[in-house]
């Protein structure tokens, strides 16, 4: 890598009432606090039948919406709107990968699973994540995508990952699609399975980064296993993108780019709860802070809240030590789980905090997680979450 970057300037905090954009097993759904982020209201939806698996806004144009979807009659694609999510149209050429090289086995993009906006220097460049594990770009704000075969045509992707037949449940994904603000060329990518893995030259060569992290499922596994990891969601601080978060398969850790190695903070958490789980939220101005939603991981992974009594924790002491924040969730027979695109937070003070329940809820924070109110019920299964900024 190369040599460490400058951290960034903490942006002023501003206040005001936010969107949330919601994807589903069967559609994407918008809601809209007041000013003060106490009320809320479902303001519309759209694609209602088809797998939304990510909607995303463009932080350098708001208007600008782009959602991962699977339809039936149209299999994977990606569709985009310029107005704020009024009208809609489907990309002209959506992620597909190349025809392979000889010798090499057909692959075909079940579902876009992942939409990351590029760096604030490159208006118009998206990355996608695919099932199977394939990464994509777009340089014109989402109508054309092209593979990006320095990752999809690796000679030694399969080993990473284990090939196409991943025993990933709902099948293997890309995702956490990470990009240093400070160097649009710095990019990093989960895969489940597979591994995290660093590129320092806008996707044509690429590097595992997973020492440090356990792997128990693998026979013979051990701390400084290059692949063959489960990472379920990576970030990166926004203030310090040389400290990154993980929530793995095995447990949640850190790393400072520069030790180049993951440390197992999770183990700091009460025993009685684990550190599994699938997703993790980074405080916007502190790289210390983040949130976890811990998961039941035992015996055939049940995949519901610990006991069915939903909770969120917080360090911030990057992850020394970790409190329980459960105020106004219930508090038994909640048999739900939060996925790993399912938690988002604003850049508010205090930070607001939401998640998407896999039994259609949305629940919200103004507060930093201190107490929790259900802004929306009876959607459907919830497959991602993200904050917009709202559009006038």
């Amino acid at each position: 890598m190369s040599a460490p970057k400058h951290k960034l300037r903490v942006p002023r905090p501003k206040t005001g009432a936010v969107s949330l954009l919601v994807g589903t097993r069967k559609g994407a759904f918008f809601l809209r606090s007041d000013k003060e982020r106490a009320g809320w209201q479902l303001t519309g939806s759209e694609f209602l039948g088809h797998v939304v698996h990510h909607v995303v806004q463009d932080p350098r144009d708001r208007k600008v919406i782009l959602v991962a979807a699977r339809t039936g009659h149209l299999g994977p694609t990606v569709f985009r709107s310029e107005d704020g999510g009024k009208t809609w149209k489907e990309s002209r050429k959506p992620p597909a990968f190349d025809p392979p090289t000889e010798g090499a086995s057909v692959r075909t993009v079940n579902h876009v699973f992942w939409l990351t906006p590029g760096a604030v220097a490159e208006p118009g460049v998206w990355y996608a994540g695919s099932s199977p594990q394939g990464l994509f770009r777009s340089r014109d704000g989402g109508k054309t995508w092209k593979p990006v075969n320095g990752l999809n045509q690796h000679p030694l992707l399969d080993t990473w990952t284990g090939g196409d037949k991943d025993g990933t449940p709902d099948g293997p994904k890309l995702h956490s699609i990470l990009v240093d603000p400070r160097d649009e060329s710095h990019l990093y990518l989960g895969m489940s399975g597979g591994g995290f893995f660093e590129s320092t030259n806008t996707g044509r060569t690429w590097s595992p980064l997973n020492r440090g992290c356990v792997a128990d499922f693998i026979p013979g596994w051990t701390l400084d296993m290059e692949y063959g990891h489960d990472p379920h969601q990576v970030g990166l601080s926004p203030t310090n993108p040389d400290r990154l978060w993980q929530q793995n398969h095995c447990g949640i850790y850190r790393m400072d780019r520069e030790e180049g190695e993951w440390v197992r903070v999770g183990e700091n958490m009460p025993e009685e709860v684990g550190d599994i789980g699938f997703g993790i939220i980074l405080h916007p101005r502190d790289p210390d802070t983040v949130w976890v939603f811990p998961m039941d991981g035992s015996s055939v992974w049940p995949r519901t809240s610990p006991d069915g009594m939903p909770a969120l924790y917080r360090t911030r002491d990057g992850g020394a030590t970790w409190e329980r924040q459960d105020r106004g969730l219930p508090k038994e027979h909640a048999w739900w789980t939060v996925k790993r695109q399912c938690m988002a937070q604003d850049a508010q003070d205090p930070v607001g905090l939401y998640l998407g329940t896999t039994s259609g809820e949305v629940w919200a924070s103004r507060n930093d997680g201190k107490s929790w109110k259900c802004a929306a019920r009876h959607l459907p299964h919830i497959y991602s979450v993200e904050v917009a900024g709202v559009v006038q």
